[in-house]
């Protein structure tokens, strides 16, 4: 980390948390200076006085989603380290912190020493995502988004370019079969369209990444 003073947010509803996380970083050898938010609207207020490097952010806040301010803070800055805390670390919400924009989730059972430590990288590393789970959390992703063959067969088709009309033809199906199989291709890729189910089966591999603007931004 480099050595000048880097400024930190803590933003948990539970001040014995924010204490106890202040507390061990302030004892550590880290030049950080630490300041606290309750809430979603307070954070945003104290992010508009001093935008901090890093912030370390619970899922659970008063009055909104820390994953909503997760992403209004992504979109905000693309230099921001940010750093999901929860005690839960069920995939989903892995998954979401990554698709948010977070540099990193971590469990509030870990280790301080582990916790200053993600910080860091963080704040090196803010646009690459960091967690022990992410592994089994894209296990658990793609398991819940499994696809039949054919719809396999018309994901496929999807980057071609290829009109519905030109890809119902190719696959010897009715046009109307061909958007009923891609509703559910929506579906279970969490998706609206076209190009977001290509960019989520790319993150998922289950098509191949060679588009560099299906990554996360």
């Amino acid at each position: 980390m480099d050595k000048g003073l880097l400024n930190l947010l803590i933003v948990d509803d539970h001040a014995i948390v924010r204490e106890g996380v202040k507390r061990a970083i302030q004892s550590s050898d880290r030049n950080l200076i630490v300041a606290e938010a309750a809430s979603f609207a307070e954070a945003q207020a104290r992010i508009a006085l001093l935008p901090p490097d890093v912030v370390v952010i619970d899922i659970h806040l008063p009055d909104n989603s820390g994953l909503e301010l997760v992403l209004w803070l992504r979109e905000l800055s693309q230099t921001i380290g940010i750093v999901v805390f929860s005690m839960n670390n069920h995939p989903e919400y892995v998954l979401a912190a990554f698709d948010n924009g977070a540099s990193a989730f971590i469990d509030k059972s870990s280790p301080v020493s582990e916790l200053i430590d993600t910080i860091e990288l963080a704040v090196r590393l803010p646009l690459q995502f960091h967690c022990k789970g992410w592994s089994q959390a894209l296990t658990y992703r793609r398991e819940k988004t499994t696809l039949t063959a054919r719809e396999l067969e018309i994901l496929q088709q999807l980057p071609s370019g290829r009109t519905y009309i030109e890809m119902a033809e190719a696959l010897f199906i009715s046009e109307s079969t061909l958007k009923t199989h891609l509703q559910s291709i929506y579906r279970k890729l969490d998706s609206r369209n076209r190009v977001e189910a290509i960019n989520q089966a790319r993150r998922l591999g289950i098509l191949p990444t060679s588009d560099p603007n299906s990554t996360r931004p």
